[in-house]
């Protein structure tokens, strides 16, 4: 695989993991960014584990077939290594990502990778989807919409989840974040996320949700959604949930 020229935040996020698929660019700019603000390592570690709980609480709530947008390097406590009897697709609309995930999967019968834009369900392929997540439309399916928020204004937004909500079965399940306005303080690293950024205020969160309803933890600091021991001592900057499709 030729190195990218291009910085990606899926491989500095795999960086900041502890992880093996990036690249001495990816690592340049994740120092930059740092410089910035601060180490990153514990935040991006606090998201994944977030991640890590929602997908444990939609297979207890009997998910087993996952939908994953934005997905990112498919390692490091990603869905299929959490949900390891479930079928799982992730998506993307980098290319480089996109191969790379291809790569690292490339031995799974029961994970795959392919594009996806989140505002446009329609442009997941029908035959990937409907082999990794059988049953999409017609029974009860998780999907995974972590780190998209920040990037879509608040009607682009509203329309994606109501898109969402309209494509899955009652009983299915949705992890979702937001970025909170921890970066204000910041204007540094603010200005290096770039012009499509969006911070919101924590009030802000639960109305575009839409039609989702949030399960009884609601959007809280990810550190603070359903935490094992005491919540990781991090700054807010992500707050989170898992939202339901009501059945009936």
């Amino acid at each position: 695989m030729a190195e990218p020229q291009q910085p990606s935040t899926a491989r500095m996020i795999d960086h900041w993991l502890g992880g093996e698929h990036h690249f001495p660019v990816d690592v340049a700019a994740a120092r930059a960014f740092e410089q910035a603000y601060g180490p990153c390592a514990a935040i991006f570690r606090d998201l994944r584990a977030f991640l890590g709980r929602a997908v444990r609480a939609m297979v207890a709530a009997g998910v087993d077939g996952f939908l994953v947008f934005g997905a990112g390097v498919p390692t490091r406590g990603n869905v299929h290594e959490v949900a390891t009897e479930a079928t799982v697709l992730y998506t993307d609309v980098d290319p480089v990502t996109i191969r790379l995930g291809q790569r690292i999967l490339a031995d799974s019968d029961r994970v795959g990778y392919g594009y996806g834009d989140a505002t446009d369900v329609g442009t997941v392929d029908r035959a990937q989807l409907h082999r990794f997540v059988p049953g999409w439309g017609r029974r009860p399916v998780g999907v995974v919409f972590l780190g998209l928020a920040a990037f879509l204004d608040d009607a682009t937004l509203a329309g994606t989840l109501d898109e969402l909500y309209q494509s899955v079965a009652p009983g299915s399940l949705l992890a979702i974040d937001f970025d909170a306005e921890e970066l204000a303080a910041y204007p540094q690293a603010l200005a290096m996320m770039g012009p499509q950024f969006r911070m919101r205020a924590p009030a802000s969160f639960p109305p575009l949700l839409g039609r989702w309803v949030p399960t009884a933890d609601g959007i809280v600091p990810v550190s603070r959604w359903r935490p094992v021991g005491a919540p990781a001592e991090v700054p807010a900057a992500f707050h989170g949930g898992l939202v339901v499709k009501p059945a009936g």
